[in-house]
This record gives structure tokens, sequence and C-alpha cells, in this order.
């Protein structure tokens, strides 16, 4: 636990460590020191030593001082420590985050990671500041009193380490038990925060669709399943912490036999016994009070374990020296990718291909062929298990993220706006852009037709998601923040799919002025509107199968002349009376 709390610390507070640990050594070791000096002090008292017991007296006033200096010391540090914390943590994993490839964020959930943010966060803020201190002192104050007691009694000596071992296997025990369940609690919490984002952001379809009910009640199992993660939580904590609690009295009763047996025996004096009874009481009350902290000792251990593996998650590579793209072609040389470890499992096998500057290549292919995956590699969302991807003849990788996301302007069919004005999410394209380059990218991708019907214009706040968008119109904002980016390669995944006419006429003449005389890598399932591409490429399964212009394709009659003409097929549908 100690290890997972230090890789927390930020760089700039590890100087504190030493100090911290140092008081609560002197701490724990002179409370040890001043319990077990109670036996002789009271053993000359009760036995009318005076000179013996002022000596004695002395050394617990002594020990009581470095008492006091040890915690007075830890107490500052780790208070110094714990605000140290508080202000970089979030810091660090903000960071972290912003490090991460894109491709990270979709395979993690919202809830996931706002849990580890928060919640967990707030878990090991403690530790510095109350928590380690009383788990550490447990330890350290009764083996001060054990190895001590060896100049009073031996035998009670003994008596206190036999017990030691006992109760480390019982605490280890139960802290198992206890961070398994924590660890579901966890995972539970994050997916009930998932299901209550959606059930909100989704209401307008659930509504519609007449499922609320249903997704109503996902909801309420959700939240169930993190009732009863919470309530086994607390039950598996309750034996261990029982069960602790009991041990450590057994003990307490076992040295008391042992002091009252010897003391029977007439092999300790009287006054001795009352006195080993007094330090045997001072020697499990660190125990009873570590007991009584192990709760959210054991939350902190799970939350600092989360945070690490966080903080561990592997971030793209960023060259010392970024070089500069010598032109704007895109070039892939046999990539393969898959979204897991498992070479099996690839998505991509041996891709290669090459649209030149001013070029536009078309790929198209069957549902999960890779297409998209292709695009989002290209925007460095991700890193090839093998091969190369380059811009300019320059390898992405030797480009850097910022640079590689600058050649590039992104149009997916998935289109996030932020809850703030028309004017602002256009700005994301380019936020140093003046107010009359975004007006002209808006106009030219024809949102200036979508503000006329707003209530307060370009000022107006599209809300959470662009909720106050159609998707037609959100596709014209990202058509707009695209232009306004004007980055020289442009990558279009189904930009018109779902699309009205009025919006698809609106957002295919936003493409056209997008895309004029830039490298162009689209993904399309409505083929005339590709037939006219420098290349087009087929992927089949992750591999490309066929490649050529469309009239070459058709002329070859494979698997693109097949899918061309099932598509062609299929889009001529329409509706028809049925009559009974």
């Amino acid at each position: 636990m100690i290890r997972d709390m230090i890789a927390l610390v930020p760089a700039d507070s590890r100087h504190l460590l030493p100090r911290y640990f140092a008081a609560v050594l002197v701490l724990g070791v002179a409370q040890g020191l001043a319990y077990a000096a109670l036996a002789p002090l009271l053993t000359a008292v009760f036995g009318g030593d005076l000179d013996t017991a002022w000596t004695w007296t002395i050394a617990v006033v002594v020990a009581l001082v470095a008492v006091a200096a040890g915690r007075y010391v830890q107490a500052m540090s780790g208070m110094r420590i714990g605000i140290s914390m508080m202000r970089d943590l979030r810091l660090r994993l903000g960071d972290h985050l912003g490090a991460l490839p894109l491709g990270w964020f979709s395979n993690h959930t919202a809830g996931s990671t706002s849990r580890v943010l928060n919640s967990s966060t707030n878990e090991v803020l403690r530790v510095f500041a109350q928590l380690l201190t009383p788990l550490i002192t447990a330890v350290l104050t009764p083996v001060t009193v054990a190895v001590a007691m060896l100049w009073v009694d031996w035998r009670v000596s003994l008596a206190m380490v036999v017990t030691a071992p006992v109760l480390y296997l019982v605490n280890r025990v139960g802290n198992r038990l206890f961070a398994g369940a924590t660890e579901a609690q966890h995972d539970a919490a994050a997916r009930a925060n998932e299901q209550v984002i959606e059930f909100a952001q989704a209401q307008p379809v659930l509504r519609v669709f007449g499922t609320d009910a249903s997704h109503e009640r996902q909801l309420m199992t959700s939240l169930q399943a993190l009732r009863t993660a919470i309530r086994r939580a607390l039950f598996a904590s309750v034996p261990g912490l029982a069960v602790f609690t009991i041990v450590v009295q057994l003990t307490f009763m076992l040295l008391v036999w042992v002091v009252v047996a010897l003391a029977s025996g007439g092999e300790l004096a009287v006054p001795t016994a009352i006195a080993l009874i007094t330090v045997a009481s001072r020697f499990v009350e660190p125990l009873t009070q570590a007991a009584d902290l192990s709760s959210a000792i054991r939350r902190a251990q799970v939350a600092a374990r989360r945070i690490n593996a966080l903080l561990d998650a592997p971030t793209i590579a960023e060259p010392e020296d970024p070089r500069s793209p010598s032109g704007s072609d895109l070039r892939f040389d046999r990539v393969t990718f898959g979204y897991d470890d498992d070479e099996s499992a690839a998505v991509l096998h041996s891709v290669e291909f090459e649209v030149p500057a001013g070029t536009t290549t078309a790929i198209v292919g069957p549902s999960g062929s890779g297409k998209t995956t292709v695009l989002r590699l290209a925007a460095r969302f991700h890193e090839p298990d093998q091969g190369r991807i380059s811009v300019g003849g320059v390898d992405l990788a030797e480009l850097g993220t910022d640079t590689a996301q600058a050649q590039v302007s992104l149009v997916f069919q998935d289109v996030y706006l932020f809850d703030q004005s028309v004017l602002d999410n256009i700005r994301v394209g380019r936020p140093d852009a003046t107010d009359a380059e975004v007006l002209e990218a808006a106009r030219v991708a024809r949102v200036d037709e979508i503000v006329e019907r707003l209530p307060d214009g370009w000022d107006t706040r599209v809300g959470e998601g662009g909720a106050a968008l159609s998707g037609g119109e959100r596709q014209r904002v990202s058509v707009a923040r695209a232009m306004l980016k004007d980055a020289p390669i442009v990558l279009l995944d189904e930009a018109t799919s779902a699309l009205d006419p009025q919006n698809e006429a609106a957002v295919v003449g936003g493409i056209r002025e997008l895309t004029r005389d830039k490298t162009v890598a689209v993904v399309a399932h409505r083929l005339p509107t590709i037939r006219h591409a420098d290349q087009i490429l087929f992927l089949d399964a992750g591999r490309v199968v066929e490649r050529g212009t469309h009239d070459e394709l058709l002329d070859n009659g494979g698997r693109y002349a097949d899918f061309w003409a099932k598509r062609s097929t299929a889009s001529g549908w329409r509706l028809e009376a049925v009559r009974a």
C-alpha cells in the first residue's frame, strides 16, 4: 500500500517523505518506549523505591516529549503532502488523459474515468494527513513494547511476539476480502454512473420509441447492483474487523493470563504484575485504533491502485525533435493493427496504399472490414502494431501527435458539440481564428441558415452534445470546423449518412469546398458519392483486396462490382401498398 501511495506524491513534495517517515518512526518507537517504561516505573512506585521511580519518570517524560515532537512533525509534513497531492493529482490525471491516444477513450467509459477522478482521488488524499500514521504506529509501537519487555520479563515479551503473526494473518485475510469487494463496488458505481448519464442523454429517443420504462428498469437494475455491491463491501469488512478486534482482545487476555500465572506462582512481584497488565493494555491500544481505520485504509489502497492503473495507461510516444512533413501525401506501409493484444484478433492486416497529394481515395467494403480504423490510424488515434504510416514522407511517430493531427481535418458521422454558442463550437477548429474567418467557414457550410431560426442567433447555446440541433445541422457545424482548420488532409467517415435531402445538400456542398485541392480519404456507403474518386480501395476482413478507379473495378467484375450491384439494387427500394 505504502508503495502505491508514494507513487502518487508529487515530485516537488517527495523531499518531505523522509522527514514524514522519520517523524512517524520516532513517534511509534517513542510511544512504545513510553508504554514499556511504565512497567519499571510502577514497580518502583509500588515497591517504595522513589529514586528509581523518579529516574523512570524522567525517562517517560523524555519519551513523551519525543512522541509530541514526532506527532507534530508528521502532522505538518503529512498535511503538506496531502495538500500537495490535492493540488497535483487531478492535474496529473488531466494531463495524462490529454496525452493518451484518442482511441483509448472509446474503450473506457466516462463513468469509470469520472469515478477515478473524483471518488478515488478523495480516498487517497486522506492517507498521509490522517490514515498512514496510525497504520505504521500500529506496527511500530507494539513491536517496540515487545522488544523492550525483554528487559522486564522475557516470558511476557515472548507472549507478545507469538501473537504478532496471528494478528498479521487475520488482518491480511480481512484486507483481501474487503479489497475484492471494494473493487466490485467501484465497477458497479462506474456502471451506474454510465447508466445515469446515458438515461439522461437518451430521453428524447427513449420517450419517442416508448422504451423509457425498459431503460428505466435497466437503470434501476444497475443502481440495485451498486447497492448490492456496497452491502457486500460492508459485509466483507465487518467479519474481518470483528475477527481482528476479537483476536486483539484475546491477545490482551492471553497477556493478562501469562502475567497473572507468573504472579500466582511467585515468579513476579505483585507491583510488577500490575505494571505489566497496564503495559499489555497499551500494547493492544494501537492495534485497536488500526482496526477502527481498517475500512478507510483498504478503500484508499484500492483507490490508489485504480489511480496508478490510469496513470500507467500507455501514452503515445512523442519524438524529442518533431519533424515537419514535406508534403500532404498519405501512405500506409504494411500496416497491421488490432484493438487487443491478441494478434489473431487484428482488424487490419498488412494494409498498404498511398493517397497522393491533392487526390481523393475512397475506401469501401462491408461492415467490419476496417474502413473507419484506417481513418483513425491516419489521424493517430492509435499507433499501428506493425508497419508505418507517413504524411509527406515522414512517419507519424516522427511528426509527433500535435503536428500529425494538425495535418488532418476530420468529418466523422458522430459529431460532438459543446454546450456553448454556435460560433464557439466552430472556433474549436482553429481557436485563434478571427470572427470574420469563423463566419466565412460557417457561411460556406451553410450554418448561417441554421442560425436564422435560433433564438439568440450566433450566440445560441446548442446544449450538451448539440442537443438543440438536428443530426444534419450538427454535421454542418462539423464541416465548418474542418473548413476553419484548413488542414491539407481531409478524412471523411460516413459524413452524409442518415441525412435528410436538405442537410445532405448543404453538407455535400460544404465538403466539396472543404476538399478542394486537398488530399482526401473518404469512407462512404453511398457509392455514387465516390464514383469519381481518383482511387477506390475495397477492404474485406482488414485487407485491401481490390484497388482502382470506379470504371476499372466495374470492368474487373470482382468484389467491388458485386458490391456496387447490390448497393444499386438496394438504393431503388420503394413503398408499395399492400391490400389484403
